[in-house]
């Protein structure tokens, strides 16, 4: 199959359990770039994790959607979109974390600046390399959130059932994170707004993925394929399955296509 572009999650699928990108995966994009297709990188991370992470030469190659698509940004077209929570529903989902007892660590992002309710060490616990910035809960409920995070087990049960009209909520990390965005942001509606710009037919797309908030996208593009570490709704969902991310999965896909 002839593809236009191809969509890669970071973590978990691109990215090895280091969060580095292997020199293998490295030189597959650089190949699909010169073959003259489009890069679309697309991470529930925000833009400063993903400078982090990825070199900046490889960023400049192709498109990225944050946030699991509330923020996309493609300097070839010119998009800078923000998709974010309003206020009064910010005010709302922090209200009813607080209310889900002890232990629930609660923070934002808002256009890639991180909050949070409580100083609270995230380095060792997510892998990151700063802390977030404490604000008063006051503070926080006044904020259009780009995306709302709990880490912790908790009940989402509310969320299903009077708020998902209005947000997408999607659980990771073996449940241990809930990540909470408009419900106009998602890596599917942000792909298409990319793609659509880019003139690329979704049909044309090749996309990989590992986890929950890879299925929407799935669902849309072309072909879907599942690392072998993916989910196994994602599995399910895939037209293939490559090996894990620490195994060079999407090299051996893309090189094969190539």
């Amino acid at each position: 199959m002839n593809f236009a572009a191809v969509v890669l999650d970071l973590d978990g699928t691109l990215l090895n359990s280091d969060k580095q990108i292997t020199d293998r995966n490295y030189k597959v994009i650089q190949d699909c770039y010169e073959k003259g297709m489009k890069i679309i990188f697309a991470t529930a991370r925000p833009p400063r994790a993903v400078r982090w992470l990825l070199p900046e030469e490889l960023l400049r190659m192709g498109s990225t959607i944050f946030y699991n698509g509330a923020y996309i940004i493609c300097e070839q077209t010119g998009i800078h979109h923000h998709e974010p929570i309003e206020a009064r529903m910010t005010a709302e989902v922090l209200e009813y974390g607080l209310s889900c007892g002890v232990g629930l660590k609660i923070s934002l992002e808002v256009m890639d600046e991180w909050l949070s309710l409580e100083e609270y060490d995230y380095t060792a616990y997510m892998k990151v390399q700063e802390n977030p910035t404490v604000k008063s809960l006051e503070e926080l409920k006044k904020l259009d959130a780009t995306k709302i995070l709990f880490y912790g087990h908790m009940d989402t049960s509310l969320f299903n059932e009077k708020l998902a009209a209005q947000l997408n909520v999607i659980v990771t990390d073996h449940g241990e994170l809930v990540q909470i965005t408009s419900k106009m942001a998602s890596k599917e509606k942000a792909v298409d707004v990319l793609c659509k710009s880019l003139n690329v037919p979704l049909e044309k797309v090749i996309a990989f993925g590992d986890d929950r908030n890879d299925l929407g996208l799935f669902r849309v593009c072309g072909w879907p394929v599942a690392m072998g570490n993916a989910v196994e709704e994602l599995k399910a969902l895939a037209k293939e399955v490559t090996d894990t991310n620490d195994n060079d999965g999407v090299a051996k896909i893309l090189e094969n296509i190539l």
